[in-house]
């Protein structure tokens, strides 16, 4: 869902902006941390036009930056998934332009209190004045009133998405409560367990003498695993003294199902309780141990527990697809070229 946050779309052609100031201006000016310019070169050529209006290479690059804002630190963006961010920031701009032109045929109108805020808040994104000016200067030429019309846009934008998607997209708790009838199979819920690992692993084809040492490793770690206390303190063994990958997330494995888990930890684990440590577990020429942290039962979800989230990722999808919708009725009745 694209958020209807107050000038999202004009803020990220702000962001758009600050990769751009070295093209511009001095390279000091620039934000600390922005990639080089070549990175993100602009020549303002068209890209689209959406019923005449001219939609240029620098709108695009606001939105892959929305896309994509860690190109700024990556000094690019992925090569692999580069084409697929531009079509998608292509074609979000396409839209915006449709529900902006439709903004502008229902002679919608945004009251100067609304602007003046609006304005007011935009500003205020910003570090400081001085990059402010360094936005205005760049990308609105100076002009306060080309940065209150962008301002004015971006609000007619949101009243059309607000009256045709945002609006139409409330779930009602009934809604939520038939879906979770009709799908009980969602909400079923496998035996699981959540435990931290202290694991030592000899190298494939290891030699008698490195089993040896990795089962002396083993049996010295368990007696420093008995006497942790709580979860940070084995997670911080872990992290020192444990050979499996879990080590740099404190030992944690997370929600596991009883099913996924070898005979052996499942036989562990079905005689501990929460926060208890087990024995030394030996797999093949692996070596274990384990804490437990909960343990849950087969079941299904209670309606008061998804119900929350159940009804955001409904209202999510259904928000989608009236978007979705809403883009193709206005593009079948518009002339669109992708230049």
């Amino acid at each position: 869902m694209k958020s209807l946050v107050v000038f999202a779309l004009l803020l990220g052609a702000a962001v758009a902006a600050s990769a751009q100031v070295a093209s511009h201006a001095p390279t000091g000016a620039a934000k600390q941390g922005t990639p080089p310019a070549s990175s993100f070169q602009v020549s303002d050529k068209a890209v689209a036009r959406v019923n005449g209006a001219v939609l240029t290479d620098r709108d695009l690059l606001r939105e892959m930056l929305a896309i994509f804002p860690y190109a700024r630190q990556h000094n690019g963006f992925p090569k692999a998934e580069e084409a697929s961010i531009r079509e998608g920031a292509l074609q979000m701009i396409i839209f915006e332009e449709l529900v902006y032109q439709e903004a502008v045929r229902r002679k919608l109108t945004v009251a100067p209190q609304q602007l003046k805020k609006a304005e007011i808040e935009f500003r205020k994104q910003f570090a400081t004045p001085e990059e402010y000016k360094q936005y205005l200067m760049v990308e609105m030429g100076g002009s306060e009133q080309v940065v209150r019309e962008k301002v004015k846009r971006s609000l007619l934008i949101e009243q059309v998405l607000k009256t045709e998607v945002q609006d139409k997209s409330v779930v009602s708790l009934a809604e939520v409560r038939a879906y979770y009838d009709k799908n009980p199979g969602r909400f079923q819920i496998k035996e699981a367990y959540t435990f931290q690992s202290v694991s030592f692993l000899p190298p494939p084809n290891a030699s008698a003498e490195q089993k040896k040492e990795a089962q002396k490793k083993a049996k010295d770690a368990l007696g420093q695993a008995k006497d942790t206390k709580s979860y940070e303190q084995f997670g911080l063994l872990a992290e020192k003294i444990s050979e499996d990958d879990y080590r740099v997330n404190m030992g944690d494995h997370r929600s596991v199902e009883k099913d996924k888990l070898p005979p052996q930890v499942v036989k562990a684990l079905q005689t501990m309780k929460a926060g208890q440590v087990s024995e030394l577990i030996q797999i093949e020429d692996a070596y274990t141990i384990l804490r437990l942290n909960t343990h849950t039962l087969a079941g299904k979800r209670s309606f008061n527990e998804v119900k929350d989230a159940l009804r955001q990722e409904l209202q999510k999808a259904k928000y989608e697809q009236l978007r979705v919708s809403l883009g193709k009725r206005l593009r079948s009745q518009a002339k669109v070229e992708v230049l």
